[in-house]
């Protein structure tokens, strides 16, 4: 394989799927912050793993229903995502259909 001459990046999107943990978001926030609370958990997870920035995320909003569709107090203990980073660097996270 050729080496890469200097300064040349890589022009591709990488796709993960991940399996996020909800459950410290059920118990450090106060009852009426956690579904809020999880969603940002969800995106500080994916800047980690996906290596971007936060205001590059855009969060699906089938994902937002899933964690808030029993409440703002009940959110779900964990979520299956899909997340794709793409050239430009955003990184769209999708909720992981469970057929």
């Amino acid at each position: 394989m050729p080496a890469k001459k200097g300064g040349e990046k890589r022009t591709e999107e990488l796709e993960r799927e991940y399996v996020i943990p909800l459950r410290p978001s059920q118990h450090q926030p106060s009852r009426r912050r956690r579904a809020g609370h999880a969603l940002e958990t969800v995106r500080r997870f994916v800047v980690r793993h996906m290596k971007g920035k936060s205001e590059d995320v855009w969060i699906d909003p089938r994902l937002n229903e899933h964690i808030w569709e029993r409440g703002i107090q009940h959110i779900p203990s964990q979520v299956r995502v899909k997340a794709i980073r793409f050239e430009d660097g955003l990184i769209e996270v999708d909720l992981l259909d469970t057929d």
